[in-house]
């Protein structure tokens, strides 16, 4: 199977691991709207957003070194063995420390409810190591199965316990823990991941390695984390937990751009790290770019078109202010897209360090123009300076990644695209259903015109699929 091949077919079952969570997230969004008060939502979206930062700051991010390091010893089962039960004792002991710590640390809230999040925590921790490890094992399928499986019961609870029953808050924590719990409970005996563990292999230099490659990790996350959801943190503490529902609605469509580039970008940090020892690599590298930054150009624009109806059927309650940041946020969307793919150069050279401090830079940049803006022109503070971080991250690592890649591309062309989609984003913040429709117009010949080559190309392996099935 060549390697465009493979990278094509790993998307497509990792599309489904990705998709589904986020399919979930938005058919719960006109629920937890209608049913939460604007204040316990804005709490629930703080405790879902920290949940990102809680995990890489107690596990040092070990967990992506499942990934990397189980990529190079497939074969090998005893290093399997080892790579697995280093990762799952530092695990289980650092998240034993964190959750208790957490534990006290939130004693202003309602026991109950103190529980549920640690619960909901622990089992995001272990059910996101368990997919980094059977990423690495290659079991892409079971990965996307585990993902269903969480979004299934996360959608059936939050119909039963926030809707039907009326649990509010206390609901929409329970449903979130047990489908995390269900989905690290469906990989554990389904890949038979126990059958690994082997305390033969407990190795303090084996678990100093990897931390060694995961720790740069952290900061990058952290970082990363300063720039998508600081912006939250900010508004609630200078605006207020209702600005901060707003802001946080406002995110739930660009977040469909997020999810296709996290679909293709977990497929293609795996093929960059094979590739990476192929003599070709520069070649495959520029050509990937190119096709990722059309295929990601198209899609904001087909969105940026959808966004009028989008907000009409996924938003309910009083979320009008939000309308205005979504275009803005879109086109950060696109640039953050562009810096992960980028991103997996790095992981795939195993130069993490260099991931920390791009991401770090921008992260500065964030929250300097947060808290410098917020007092003059209030929640655009956040979308705007959300903006130039990921244009700022990504144009630094276009350059600095020319120091492990020869990296090619057209200024020109990439010129021209972002002139494009920021016309496209003026238009639809009018508002006009004449502008709309001509919105929608541009964005389908946008779309088609600039990844016809990858279109006719998918279109090419289709029909050979069919007509070997007619044989």
């Amino acid at each position: 199977m060549s390697r465009e091949s493979k990278l094509a077919k790993n998307t497509v079952i990792l599309a489904i691991g990705t998709f589904l969570p986020k399919l979930a997230s938005f058919v719960t969004l006109p629920i937890l709207t209608g049913c939460l008060t604007r204040e316990d939502y804005g709490i629930y979206d703080l405790i879902v957003v920290m949940c990102s930062l809680f995990l890489p700051a107690i596990t040092l991010q070990i967990q992506t070194a499942a990934f990397r390091f189980l990529i190079d010893e497939r074969k090998n089962r005893k290093e399997v063995n080892s790579i697995i039960t280093n990762i799952m004792i530092f695990l289980v002991c650092v998240s034993a420390v964190g959750l208790l710590i957490l534990f006290f640390c939130l004693y202003k809230i309602d026991m109950n409810l103190r529980l549920m999040i640690c619960l909901y925590y622990m089992f995001d921790i272990v059910v996101n190591s368990f997919r980094q490890i059977v990423r690495g094992l290659s079991y892409n399928l079971k990965y996307s199965i585990s993902a269903i499986i969480s979004s299934v019961f996360q959608l059936v609870l939050v119909v039963l316990l926030v809707w039907y029953q009326k649990h509010g808050l206390m609901g929409s924590m329970i449903a979130l823990a047990t489908a995390e719990c269900a989905s690290a409970v469906y990989l554990l005996f389904s890949t038979k991941l126990y059958q690994y563990f082997d305390f033969k292999t407990l190795s303090l230099a084996q678990i100093k390695k990897m931390l060694a490659y995961s720790w740069p990790m952290v900061p990058n996350n952290m970082s990363m984390w300063v720039m998508r959801m600081s912006d939250r943190v900010v508004v609630t503490l200078f605006m207020g937990l209702t600005a901060n529902a707003v802001y946080s609605v406002a995110n739930k469509i660009p977040q469909l751009l997020n999810m296709a580039q996290n679909t293709f970008a977990m497929a293609w940090q795996e093929n960059a790290s094979i590739v990476s020892k192929d003599e070709d690599a520069d070649r495959y590298y520029s050509d990937m770019f190119r096709t990722m930054f059309d295929c990601m150009a198209g899609l904001l624009g087909l969105i940026i078109a959808a966004n009028p109806i989008l907000f009409l059927i996924l938003i309910r309650g009083d979320y009008d202010g939000a309308y205005i940041h979504i275009p803005i946020l879109l086109m950060s969307m696109f640039f953050y897209s562009m810096s992960s793919f980028l991103g997996g150069i790095y992981v795939a050279y195993m130069k993490t360090k260099s991931v920390g401090i791009t991401t770090m830079i921008a992260a500065v940049v964030n929250i300097v123009m947060d808290m410098a803006l917020i007092h003059f022109i209030g929640l655009f503070a956040a979308s705007c300076s959300t903006l130039l971080s990921f244009i700022l991250l990504f144009l630094y690592r276009l350059i600095d990644v020319k120091k492990y890649v020869k990296l090619t591309y057209d200024k020109k062309h990439i010129a021209v695209m972002i002139l494009i989609m920021t016309a496209e984003c003026v238009l639809v913040s009018f508002r006009s259903t004449p502008l709309d429709c001509l919105n929608a117009l541009l964005a389908i010949v946008f779309f088609f015109a600039t990844n016809r080559a990858l279109l006719q190309a998918f279109t090419k392996k289709a029909k050979g699929i069919l007509v070997r099935k007619h044989e």
